[in-house]
């Protein structure tokens, strides 16, 4: 068993070091704490000991109060896969606003159709509804199947992250296989979780025991293909046959939770490169454009419950913003661009992910760490964009599921999550979770700079581990 390390006088360093060289952003959140909860309205953003404050946004980079140019690898919460403010978009959405169409008009229009359209063609489902977040989709995707079974148990990955919503907020946070799980926020019942089954991600024979037991309660069962916020790894194909499978057998919703990895790997969902076909497919921001978009795609039967023709059963009816109209222009837009240039953007995406995994690993080799990325391809996953670095005790740990990089007993948590973030900042690299992804606008000298940052921030380190 290995303890966490003392990082406490490098932390020092880092904060005053970090203060020393963006005195404008910290002067910034001193004046936002006095309005806003943290000094923000996004808790991932807000970086401990403060988080930089943007002024501009282009391509790679961003540009803070401070006037530092940073490289970005976090890209909008992995959103901009065409880097900030792609002329492509901004372009059409200028011209929009000089014509007089793009604000609210509480109407519908043709580009709600546009973009359900290329949706419908490109994931190979029936039925699409839009919303504006992913929180919002994997919600209604669940309250969907709930109310399509007439059954009441969710089934969800330990680590996997479905947004902030009631049935999302258990089984997130690495708890060392302890049972019963429990509800991670207050305001909620503590009943919700007996309402939710938590499984273990890229093991069949678990996944296999647990629909044994609760099969005939489930309504569904939700998991991302490629794991986000739970660390960055592929599913494994017998993994997914084996849910799809089961799902089949005990007439539960199958829910691939893509707001991540839709539109990431190809132009469309993830499930197809595996052969799957889910019964319900979330969606939400590489198809914005930058932009608020989220979409719940899958079959007729089920997406019916929440319009006329099944009753309005399900209340997920829509909200103020739900296809507003300068987000679906922006959706479409962008959406049209990847499938039309497909062949160009994702082999080269590839190319730079693992070009960026590389790097990563030989700088800490460099200074004697070993680091291995998540994020590598598998047998289905011909390339992948994104990478996070792990720093595991022992080299030979598997790392297939949360539970894998998320325990501090086998993986420097503290480490990936809060000092290489900041240390890199003092390099004007920007990462999120460790690590982050490649867009179409970074180059190889992008990378090249990465990996000089990585080997500066390792020199740094190491004297501490």
């Amino acid at each position: 068993m290995n303890k966490p390390r003392d990082y406490a006088q490098l932390k020092s360093e880092l904060y005053a070091d970090y203060t020393r060289h963006s005195p404008q952003s910290a002067a910034l959140h001193q004046r936002a704490q006095q309005t806003m909860v943290d000094g923000g309205s996004h808790s991932l953003r807000l970086i401990q000991p403060f988080p930089p404050r943007l002024v501009s946004a282009h391509g790679a980079y961003v540009q803070d109060a401070d006037g530092h140019t940073i490289l970005d690898f976090w890209q909008g919460h992995y959103a901009n896969i065409l880097g900030h403010n792609p002329a492509v978009i901004t372009t059409a959405l200028a011209r929009a606003f000089e014509s007089g169409f793009g604000l609210q008009t509480g109407f519908t229009d043709q580009l709600q159709i546009e973009v359900a359209e290329i949706l419908r063609k490109q994931t190979g489902a029936e039925r699409v509804r839009l919303t504006t977040s992913g929180a919002l989709a994997t919600m209604n995707a669940i309250m969907l199947a709930r109310a399509f079974t007439g059954r009441e148990l969710v089934m969800k990955v330990g680590g996997g992250w479905h947004g902030a919503q009631p049935w999302g907020l258990i089984g997130v946070n690495f708890q060392g296989g302890a049972e019963p799980w429990r509800v991670e926020s207050a305001g909620l019942p503590s009943a919700l979780a007996r309402q939710v089954v938590i499984t273990r991600y890229n093991h069949p024979d678990i996944l296999r025991a647990h629909f044994k037991e609760y099969g005939n309660q489930l309504a569904c069962f939700i998991v991302e293909p490629f794991m986000g916020s739970g660390g960055f790894m592929p599913a494994t194909g017998e993994y997914l046959r084996v849910a799809r499978e089961l799902c089949d057998q005990y007439g539960v919703v199958l829910i691939l939770d893509e707001v991540i990895s839709g539109f990431r790997f190809r132009a469309g969902n993830l499930g197809t490169l595996y052969g799957i076909q889910p019964d319900l497919t979330t969606l939400a921001k590489i198809i914005g454009g930058g932009m608020p978009v989220a979409a719940v795609a899958g079959r007729a039967d089920i997406l019916n419950l929440c319009g006329r023709a099944g009753g309005n059963k399900v209340r997920f009816l829509g909200g103020t913003y739900s296809a507003h109209p300068a987000s679906l222009l922006a959706a479409k837009t962008l959406l049209t661009h990847l499938v039309e240039h497909e062949n160009e953007i994702y082999p080269r995406l590839a190319q730079l992910g693992a070009q960026m995994r590389q790097t990563i690993e030989r700088a800490f080799a460099a200074e004697g760490i070993f680091a291995r990325c998540t994020g590598h391809p598998n047998e289905t996953l011909r390339g992948s964009s994104l990478a996070v670095p792990q720093f595991p005790y022992d080299e030979k740990q598997a790392l297939l599921d949360p539970d894998d990089v998320n325990d501090p007993a086998k993986c420097d948590v503290e480490l990936r999550d809060h000092l290489f973030q900041l240390a890199l900042l003092l390099e004007d690299v920007h990462v999120v979770h460790g690590g982050g992804a490649v867009s179409t606008a970074h180059t190889e000298q992008d990378l090249a700079r990465l990996g000089e940052a990585c080997q500066r921030v390792a020199r740094r380190v190491k004297k501490y581990l």
